[in-house]
């Protein structure tokens, strides 16, 4: 692979500049309308999921009311989808801050998930997508629990890290939230050395704690109960639903980050980084999967990864119309724009866990 010219990426972060201000100039009506209308599609998708559910075990009973009760959990589990890819991680990057809304802003808005909307932010927006796939200081790398590049030493645990992989898949929303607070260094006190947390350890302890608990009461308490009697198959139900929201979304982002093509960097590689280092470096750390509108919205957007990279305060609907225009941009200027069918970037990333899972000399020749 050529590594362009200091020149030429100044040349295309230029471009790449432009396109940015393009979209941005042309924000109005059309777009606040659009994250209007979908959010109140959501609502309603969650409101008619609950009732389906209610009314599957309240009025039915045996194989019936388990087949009313699946599509209950198809229309709950694609609200909370929607609710935490196309709504709730878009308007947290900030994207709908222009149209001054009450309550559709990053600084207020708050998602249908367990991880803390000011922890999550903190981490993601900024260490993330500042420091992508930038080894000690990227910590979304693998989420801490996964070894995906020989650059970072194997543990005996990475043996069975594709057990690690399903169960976190499974458990996404939880995997996260304790993630995105530093665990390991809040309740284990595994802190760096370089450490600076902006906040204390006792508030990040109460915003997990609180969200959390919020989350666990709202589904598995709240509207099992109202439900008393069909109790434990609403309860079952949500959990259900969850489960189908945290294995989507988490092969989403799983299959936007870690596929073979995706790059890694060192810290020493970034120093005096100029803003077309950093354009290319987001691309290089990023796949796009192709699709269809609907799947491009259920996604969030995400599966066109490279763009949100780029520019993670567009508005996500914009991601499309972008992509060619920026896989022609890559191509004028010969850098990688890895994309492809859900399928084959899916099976790269199970290939790149288990290929990492072993140390290096155990390793077969990649390919």
């Amino acid at each position: 692979m050529n590594t362009p010219n200091k020149d030429q990426l100044s040349k295309f972060a230029a471009e790449l500049d432009n396109l940015r201000n393009t979209v941005i100039d042309q924000l109005g009506e059309k777009d606040a309308r659009y994250i209007i209308r979908l959010i109140a599609i959501q609502r309603s998708l969650d409101l008619c999921g609950r009732i389906a559910i209610a009314i599957a075990f309240l009025a039915f009973s045996g194989t019936l009311a388990w087949l009313i009760a699946a599509l209950g959990i198809l229309l709950l589990s694609s609200s909370k989808i929607l609710d935490n890819m196309e709504i709730g991680h878009n308007v947290m990057h900030g994207q709908y801050d222009w149209m001054n809304h009450p309550t559709i802003n990053s600084r207020v808005f708050d998602w249908d998930n367990a991880g803390h909307n000011e922890s999550w932010k903190r981490y993601h927006n900024h260490e993330h997508h500042t420091y992508t796939n930038v080894l000690g200081k990227d910590r979304d790398f693998g989420y801490g629990l996964l070894r995906l590049s020989n650059d970072l030493p194997w543990k005996p645990k990475n043996l069975w890290q594709f057990f690690t992989f399903i169960n976190l898949s499974a458990l996404f929303e939880w995997g996260v939230a304790y993630h995105e607070l530093a665990g390991e260094r809040v309740f284990f006190g595994k802190k760096k050395e370089d450490s600076n947390l902006p906040i204390s350890d006792q508030q990040l302890k109460k915003d997990f704690f609180g969200k959390a608990g919020k989350q666990l009461f709202k589904d598995y308490v709240f509207f099992p109960l109202i439900c008393w009697p069909v109790a434990l198959q609403i309860l079952i139900c949500n959990v259900i639903a969850n489960v189908i929201r945290n294995i989507w979304t988490g092969t989403i982002i799983f299959c936007g980050h870690f596929t073979e093509g995706a790059h890694t960097f060192s810290e020493d590689s970034i120093k005096n980084e100029t803003r077309g280092d950093w354009y290319y470096r987001q691309i290089l750390g990023s796949s796009n999967i192709s699709g269809g509108k609907f799947f491009h919205i259920m996604s969030g957007h995400l599966s066109c990864q490279i763009e949100h990279h780029l520019f993670p305060d567009v508005p996500s609907s914009y991601y499309r119309q972008l992509s060619p225009k920026i896989a022609e941009l890559c191509s004028t200027y010969d850098i990688p724009y890895n994309t492809g069918r859900f399928s084959k970037q899916y099976f790269e990333v199970v290939k790149r866990i288990l290929y990492y899972s072993l140390p290096e000399k155990w390793q077969p020749a990649y390919g």
